[in-house]
């Protein structure tokens, strides 16, 4: 039982069978805890359950948590390598108790373990007490056996624990191993304990205590334990190793390092094979657990780390990028314990490989560079700030590489002329930014931009997170406090908040501190990265500097997904259906419903929207994961990858894929591929179903479509179906039969008006004398003229012909006059009498009498109108009146 993974689930069944509950490592990501860049750990996760914030279902609780230390206080990146212990990455197994069991269990426990189920030597182990902890000395006798003389008390901090200034703290207690006198070194406590013999494999932690000041301690109520136990120095004890690169999990890293490179592990080039083995999993872990490398924050630090890997691999003679090729041993490895490595296999793949790349290019241009920079300058000189800014701003090169390729020559960097370059260059930027009003109060994120930089954004893996208060803006200025009632603007360290960008709104919720809490109703990018959340005070005073909780509306952020994601669906199932040439033309994803933009020059019929519809729904059904990758810009369009109409795009970009195609060239392929930065569903059936509500022109060759998802969809559905059972009550008949009753039905009702038509045209038509319209001789011509009313304006005409045929020769005028009291008015001249009198002169004269005026048609039938039906007898009389001369 030595291999690295048989030793993990040993330790985690052990404190099963003893009540524990088995807790899978939280991200490397802190979410409860905004002071630290990354989980460094195993009690980070519990944070809140030792200080009795939160509450769990279990009072035990065993991990092997995943751990990075690589930043701020807890760095040991430059030691990496080239010491037998140190990495950034490491899994720290430990055990629990939240007020349940305490020392005597807890020493119990890790004794049993120890020597019994993993056979270590009682006569290999040495333990460290706090001094005055007699309890803890005691017990080690006691449950141990150990001698007095291998019990040693220890009076510095190193074996006395606390959280911070105040909060739970108490007592450690470590276990140390024995190499033996073949090593040099000498127990802890003692001259020689800095050398290698006795090495610390677990240290159990008594939380007893509450810091309430600096000066006052108590007694917890329900004193709790804290252990913490490196897997990889305690692999090397059981593996009979000293050293923790020589363990079966390293060594199979180190392999395969040296078949890709052909180049052994021995001499100048053991570090550089250890460096590349412990960087590849903290860089991997990193990904997964949704950090990207950027110049800010986690990200910077992940760059670091993936650059000195990269280095190292320069430095073995690697022509082409390596780590990416190294990523399958590390999920064969470690995998099964941590599932989020395969699900994340394809993004860390594609990541390490694009950083890789450009940090060759980067490398190879800017060591140039820097060798005619300084080919005049020798040992114990220094290179000007100016053009060390220079090779960074223009050409990429970072500060620290710089710094790195000259101290091999002895040269330093003038960094304070750097800075100085670095902030001159900010203050141009500032100065050219001009305006007024909104547009001149966004200078002031420029200024919060400078003094707490871009915001870490944590949405893609979590929707709530701890952060601190960075910067308060209050009607336009930066202020230390807001109280309740205030509209505030908040920028946090980190944050779970989307920006608005690319048409997906911005995240709601809530940030809530200390006695105070906001209610976030929009969140917006400023300045290169600045996340502002913007809201409203409704409880105490927010302060700068707060440590606060960040919660996104769960609801709100979860059909906002389901429609972005439908979007994507529904992009490709448009180009599918209607031609390559569709391209999106802008969008909105909401959270009740989506717009959608795209390039098509004419209408989409409703047999044409049906298959549309079902192609997405199709891909929904499949309930497909969404995978996210990260790929050079170039490299992702040439892949096929689609970019967004007026999206700005650097150099790296996120490529979202979901589902497989099932029809045409692409079946079998990735179904929808876009770059993408918007929050998305794990798997596409979470968006339920798309409905398509919609379809219009929104410009000359632009239409829009309108849709739904999820329950929206549901809801607008059930409406439909109501509505139609609601005109099946009214038919009486059932939905099924409905469409054939309205049919009927309509048809039955344009017969009667076809019928009502022909009846009120025979009624107009109708004489009091003759059954016929009357007529009268006006200058030697036969008129009629006649008001009629229920008559619609185009069945004026066909009465009008109908009149020049019963008169033979002659001029007839009918007005009609509507029930809203405007009128149309109808002229007919017979073809005998066209050379004398105009249809259009005469329709004229009658619109004028209305109140109209022009009117059109031909010289033998025209018609117009008039807002004035009140004076159709008078028009009537107009046109009488011109035949009369």
């Amino acid at each position: 039982m030595s291999g690295v993974n048989e030793i993990r689930s040993t330790f985690l069944n052990y404190f099963k069978k003893n009540g524990h509950e088995i807790v899978a490592s939280s991200p490397l990501v802190p979410r409860n805890d905004p002071t630290l860049m990354f989980t460094n750990a195993g009690m980070v996760q519990f944070k809140n359950v030792f200080t009795g914030v939160e509450q769990r279902p279990y009072s035990r609780a065993t991990t092997s948590q995943k751990c990075v230390r690589a930043g701020g206080k807890h760095n040991d990146l430059d030691n990496v390598g080239y010491t037998a212990r140190h990495h950034t990455f490491f899994e720290m197994l430990g055990n629990f108790s939240f007020g349940d069991y305490f020392k005597e269990e807890a020493i119990s426990l890790a004794w049993n373990l120890i020597t019994r189920e993993f056979g270590l030597s009682k006569d290999k182990l040495t333990v460290t007490v706090y001094h005055t902890d007699d309890a803890a000395f005691d017990l080690w006798k006691k449950v141990a056996g150990l001698p007095e003389e291998r019990i040693i008390r220890i009076a510095t901090s190193d074996n006395f624990w606390a959280m911070g200034d105040t909060g739970p703290c108490g007592p450690c207690s470590e276990i140390f191993y024995d190499h033996g006198d073949s090593i040099w070194g000498g127990p802890p406590g003692s001259p020689d304990e800095d050398g290698d013999r006795f090495i610390e494999i677990w240290n159990l932690v008594f939380m007893q205590f509450e810091q309430v000041t600096k000066e006052q301690r108590v007694d917890l109520p329900r004193p709790s334990i804290d252990t913490g136990m490196g897997l990889e120095r305690l692999a090397a004890v059981l593996q009979g190793k000293h050293d923790n690169y020589d363990i079966d999990l390293f060594q199979t890293l180190i392999h395969a390092s040296e078949e890709a490179t052909g180049v052994k592990a021995e001499g100048q080039f053991r570090a550089s094979h250890r460096v590349i083995a412990d960087h590849l999993r903290s860089s991997s872990f990193l990904i997964a657990d949704g950090v990207l490398p950027s110049n800010e924050g986690r990200g910077y630090v992940l760059r670091r780390i993936m650059r000195r890997a990269m280095r190292h691999a320069q430095l073995l003679g690697a022509k082409d990028p390596l780590m990416y090729r190294l990523l399958p041993a590390l999920v064969r490895e470690m995998g099964q314990a941590y599932p989020e490595l395969i699900r994340a296999e394809s993004l860390i793949s594609e990541t390490l490989k694009l950083e890789e790349t450009r940090f060759r290019k980067t490398l190879e241009r800017g060591l140039g560079l820097l060798g005619e920079a300084t080919e005049t300058l020798g040992e114990g000189d220094s290179l000007d700030g100016e053009t060390a800014f220079k090779l960074y701003d223009t050409f990429g090169f970072p500060l620290d590489l710089t710094q790195d390729a000259l101290r091999q020559r002895g040269i330093s960097v003038d960094t304070e002329g750097f800075s100085a370059a670095m902030e001159r260059q900010k203050a141009e930027a500032r100065a050219h930014w001009s305006g007024s009003g909104d547009a001149a109060t966004e200078t002031i994120w420029f200024a919060v931009r400078d003094k707490v930089g871009a915001t870490e954004f944590l949405g893609y893996e979590t929707e709530k997170a701890e952060g601190v208060i960075t910067a308060l803006v209050r009607d336009g200025a930066l202020v230390d406090s807001a109280g309740e009632g205030d509209a505030v603007s908040i920028v946090v360290n980190q944050t779970p908040f989307y920006a608005e960008s690319g048409g997906q709104q911005g995240d709601t919720g809530t940030i809530s501190g200390d006695g105070f809490t906001v209610s976030i109703t929009d969140t917006q990018k400023k300045n290169d990265g600045v996340f502002v959340h913007i809201g409203t005070v409704t409880k105490g005073t927010a302060k700068k500097d707060a440590p606060v909780e960040l919660s996104v509306d769960h609801v709100r952020r979860t059909r906002i997904r389901s429609n972005h994601s439908a979007t994507h669906l529904l992009h490709e199932a448009l180009r599918e259906t209607l031609g390559t040439h569709v391209a999106q033309k802008g969008s909105l994803v909401a959270p009740d419903r989506l717009r959608f933009d795209f390039s098509h020059p004419k209408p989409i019929s409703d047999k044409e929207l049906a298959v549309i519809e079902d192609l997405a729904n199709e891909i929904v059904l499949q309930n497909a994961p969404v995978t996210t990758r990260l790929m050079a810009v170039d490299d992702a369009i040439a892949e096929g990858a689609m970019a967004l109409f007026g999206e700005k795009y650097g150099d790296e970009v996120r490529v979202v894929s979901m589902g497989t195609a099932l029809h045409g060239e692409k079946a079998g392929k990735s179904y929808s591929t876009e770059l993408c930065g918007g929050t998305h569903v794990r798997a596409t059936g979470d968006i339920g179903l798309i409905r398509v509500v919609s379809e219009g022109a929104v410009a000359a060759g632009v239409r829009r479509l309108e849709a739904l998802t999820g329950e929206a969809a549901r809801r607008y559905l059930e409406e439909q179906d109501e509505r139609v059972k609601a005109i099946a009550g009214v038919l009486k008949s059932t939905p099924a039969e409905t469409l054939a009753r309205v049919s009927a039905l309509m048809d039955e009702r344009r017969k009667l008006e076809r019928e009502l038509t022909e009846a009120r045209k025979q009624l107009a038509l109708a004489g009091p004398s003759s059954g016929g319209a009357q007529s009268e001789t006006v200058n030697g011509v036969t008129f009629i003229g006649k008001v009629v009313s229920g008559v619609n304006p185009r069945d004026l005409k066909p009465l009008a012909d109908d009149a020049k045929k019963t008169v033979g020769s002659g001029v007839v005028t009918f007005i009609g006059v509507s029930d809203d009291g405007k009128a149309s008015a109808v002229v007919g001249v017979t073809d005998d009498l066209v050379g004398k009198y105009s249809a259009v002169d005469l329709v004229r004269i009658a619109s004028a009498a209305l109140g109209g005026a022009g009117g059109g048609g031909r010289p033998d039938m025209a018609q117009a109108g008039g807002p004035d039906g009140s004076r159709a007898e008078e028009a009537v009389s107009a046109v009488r009146e011109a035949l009369a001369g």
